[in-house]
């Protein structure tokens, strides 16, 4: 990575080399009555032929870089609305979210595959990516750049040899699948599979400083076109990996390769690739160490996932255990198996405070016990959970087809792989568990709240009721202060979820899984929402994730993690990240990054399942609200995904300003 390449993506000057949007095409491929598979075949073999060879540096290691900015759906609207009719249509139709296999494909080499195929389709899906990587040899070649050339006359046809011929087969493989139409591609197990030919290279003479040069470069690769993937918000573009973990026999894959990685990411300071560290009650404190490096420089990652949670966890589920031991993370936190699962890992979301809500309308008054009207909110959260199923299940799912991309899972994965389980997120649960507790101290308890007062105030939003308000709000237990009466409610609804899934198949043959993510909902959900009996206003976002109500206040960073490790966390692994936030001020002492480690070491040993940390700065990210020009570098944690402060939406900002700072 050279000085002026890093500069030029970093300032984004490198767009210059994009050409206009291409042409509507959808109305041509309905006239021409083309099936699907014709249509995502014929788009991708226009798009590699529209695609320009560009070296951005000389000294550019990782090539290709998009120079067609937009990728024309293949249906009309009115072919759209059709499809919706007689299926359920996940997000945008095309798979996403997925762990591809990129070891076997770049342990083959094109050719080898395409020879094994019998897809007519699918042969020329690769033909027509590997004429695009041709004329990029050519064309480094005619440029003088024989190094890029000679790596480019061996991948993507044949297997790669060496460090840099992996990382660039990677490179063409991943701007592969997202020209195809796929989105949220992820890069798996990274350290796992690209260590073989990183321990080729140095055992034959490769310095550390080569190798970390050549990390750079690919992740700057992943900076290139990240603005152009499909996202909620500009940054939510799914391209995650996981360093670490275990594999199947127990053994540690951590190694200096997933050093190295760590290193790039706190050398370039970049959103991309979200780095997802896995870890157990045996990973050393010097592993921590170097992640919360990474955390002290504002990256919001990496994100900690707990082997001694996840796996059995998802074998609990039914996943093989070197099935489960290979899990990887999907866009943000969901657990996903490379290759085998087709998992649709946000197929829905149960909103906990409006679950309370419901019953606090329809039950409260008649419930003589909380014991009982607890009873009316799990019967809620049933009734919840079996509208979100009905809601899926009325139809199979129905992806396009995605040629390309199914050479990386050895099926159709439009249809479906061995495991074909759906996830659904649960939002808000501190919130329900506070509002709940508050019923039941206060309501059914010393009855200093009558069941009249409470519903009007949740109605009117408090007004007129500031008393109570501060009264519900500020003194009573809140989840994240380590209080064991409302903490065991939250054990409770998260329970609950899971038996509320539990024996249940979907469309496709799999279970339903249960989690703890939040993803936009944290927002969505909380602006159909009245006041809750916690305090929390009408319209005032949940937490993001697995996390406390925004006006909860603890004694620091020890009792939130108590209160947020007591469920059985192997109950809910689609995944969903307990979130915290310190103040950048926080890391101005370098003795505070072990105490970070040694926090997150805490987290797992108390069972917690998954952790994300965010640096932040209140008083910075008002000023950036601001003065945004001074601040296109800044960068947060969003739900599962860092961003650029600055090109986010205001609400998304307001969240990140309004959560609570921890010092250590």
């Amino acid at each position: 990575m050279t000085e002026t390449l890093y500069t030029m993506i970093r300032n984004r000057a490198h767009r210059a080399v994009r050409r206009a949007p291409l042409a509507e095409i959808a109305h041509e491929y309905a006239h021409l009555g083309l099936s699907p598979i014709e249509r995502m075949t014929r788009r991708f073999e226009m798009l590699c032929r529209e695609e320009i060879p560009v070296i951005l540096d000389a000294g550019e290691k990782i090539l290709f870089v998009r120079t067609v900015p937009n990728l024309p759906d293949i249906f009309t609207e009115e072919e759209w609305a059709e499809r919706h009719r007689d299926h359920f249509i996940h997000e945008n139709g095309y798979v996403s979210n997925l762990s591809p296999d990129y070891a076997t494909v770049i342990a083959k080499g094109l050719d080898a595959v395409r020879a094994e195929t019998d897809c007519p389709e699918t042969r020329r899906a690769i033909d027509a990516l590997c004429n695009l990587s041709d004329r990029y040899r050519d064309y480094a070649r005619e440029n003088g750049r024989e190094d890029a050339a000679a790596v480019l006359d061996v991948v993507p046809h044949y297997p790669a040899r060496t460090f840099r011929e992996a990382l660039q087969f990677l490179r063409i493989l991943h701007f592969g699948i997202w020209l195809e139409g796929s989105y949220h591609n992820t890069l798996g197990r990274f350290d796992k599979y690209m260590y073989p030919y990183y321990a080729h290279d140095t055992e034959n003479g490769m310095t550390e400083d080569e190798a970390l040069d050549l990390v750079c470069d690919f992740f700057l690769a992943c900076n290139k076109d990240s603005d152009l993937y499909t996202g909620v918000q500009q940054g939510d573009n799914g391209q995650s990996l996981v360093l670490g973990g275990t594999d199947a026999d127990g053994r540690e894959v951590y190694s200096d390769l997933s050093r190295l990685c760590l290193r790039a990411s706190e050398k370039l300071n970049m959103i991309d690739p979200k780095i997802n560290l896995r870890v157990n009650r045996n990973t050393p404190l010097s592993v921590y160490e170097e992640g919360s490096r990474l955390t002290a420089v504002g990256l919001g990652f990496p994100q900690y996932s707990n082997d001694d949670v996840v796996i059995p966890g998802l074998e609990k589920l039914g996943y093989a255990h070197e099935d489960a031991a290979d899990y990887a993370v999907a866009a943000c936190w969901e657990y996903i198996i490379p290759r085998v699962g087709a998992d649709i890992a946000n197929i829905g979301a149960l909103n906990f405070p409006g679950v309370v809500d419901t019953a606090l309308h329809h039950s409260l008054k008649n419930a003589e016990t909380f014991d009982e009207f607890m009873a009316d909110v799990r019967r809620a959260i049933g009734e919840a959970c079996d509208a979100i199923i009905a809601s899926v299940d009325r139809a199979d799912v129905l992806f396009t087809p995605h040629p390309l991309l199914n050479i990386l899972f050895g099926c159709d994965i439009s249809k479906g792989a061995k495991y074909n389980n759906f996830g659904i997120h649960g939002t808000g649960v501190a919130i329900a568990a506070d509002s709940l507790a508050v019923l039941r101290d206060h309501v059914f308890g010393d009855k200093t709240i009558s069941k009249e007062a409470i519903l009007a105030a949740c109605d009117n939003d408090f007004m007129g009721q500031e008393e109570l308000l501060a009264f519900v709000r500020s003194e009573c237990p809140k989840m994240g202060q380590d209080n064991d009466s409302v903490d065991e409610i939250a054990c409770d609804l998260l329970h609950t979820f899971s038996l509320a899934l539990r024996g249940k198949t979907n469309c496709r043959g799999g279970i339903w899984r249960a989690g703890t993510g939040s993803a936009m909902f944290y927002l969505w959900h909380a602006d159909a929402l009245g006041a809750s009996p916690d305090g929390r206003r009408r319209g005032e976002p949940f937490g993001t994730n697995y996390s406390p109500a925004l006006h909860t206040r603890t004694d620091g960073p020890i009792s939130l993690i108590r209160s947020f490790t007591k469920p059985d966390l192997t109950e809910t692994v689609n995944g969903g990240p307990l979130t915290l936030e310190f103040h950048a001020s926080v890391f101005r002492d370098p003795d505070n990054i072990p105490k970070l480690a040694n926090l997150v070491r805490y987290f797992v040993s108390r069972g917690g399942h998954q952790l994300q940390l965010n640096t932040v700065s209140k008083e910075t990210l008002l000023d950036a609200q601001a003065h945004p020009e001074n601040y296109p570098h800044l960068i947060v944690r969003i739900w599962g995904w860092s961003a650029y402060f600055v090109e986010l939406d205001k609400p998304y900002q307001d969240h990140v300003i309004a959560r609570q700072e921890y010092s250590l």
